[in-house]
């Protein structure tokens, strides 16, 4: 885990890094210094190397150039760009889960080919983060989208499915609305434990 003094240092270090993490917190706040706390702890039973942090009010260009208006904030970023965004605290599980993702995502370029997978949801949906947990424990590679940021998306998927609600997920062409499980497990042919 490493510290992020200058906007041009962290542009350097994504342009090494198929996914980076940048938690960005205000150190002396207790939801801050809660995320900062499991951040860290997850980063160090880890093997994921792009991990950052920056107290936010010591450098300011940074959460500005990035539009994050408060703390904390973890920015997720996939090929030097931004693609989500996690506001407040999480346990160190939750973070290990997100780190662990990048490794799935590893294994598969090796690996045996699966349907895609896109996730419709909301940072404030806890069924949206019980699916994606589900799909992390699995070993599924899959593609968060949320629709509360991206509107275009939403529109789509209300399209697609004719429902508002999250989450929703797309797999390999056909939709599943909700958490259902047994349509998950079968569409991505995981076997039962």
């Amino acid at each position: 885990m490493k510290e992020v003094k200058s906007l041009s240092e962290f542009k350097e270090q994504l342009d090494k890094s198929e996914k980076a993490y940048l938690l960005v917190y205000k150190k002396g706040s207790g939801v801050s210094d809660c995320a900062y706390g499991a951040f860290a702890e997850a980063a160090s039973n880890t093997n994921t190397k792009s991990i950052f942090y920056v107290d936010a009010p010591n450098y300011p260009e940074i959460h500005t150039h990035y539009k994050i208006t408060s703390a904390p904030s973890l920015l997720v970023f996939e090929k030097g760009e931004l693609k989500d965004t996690v506001k407040g605290c999480h346990d160190v599980q939750f973070y290990k889960q997100l780190f662990e993702n990048a490794v799935y995502a590893q294994k598969a370029k090796a690996g045996n080919q699966q349907k895609s997978v896109t996730v419709y949801s909301t940072p404030t949906c806890p069924w949206c983060n019980t699916l994606k947990s589900f799909l992390r424990k699995n070993g599924i590679i899959f593609t968060d989208i949320d629709v509360s940021r991206d509107h275009e998306a939403a529109r789509q998927m209300v399209a697609a499915t004719g429902q508002q609600g999250v989450p929703q997920a797309n797999i390999g062409g056909e939709w599943v609305v909700g958490f259902d499980q047994q349509k998950i497990k079968r569409l991505l042919n995981i076997q039962t434990q």
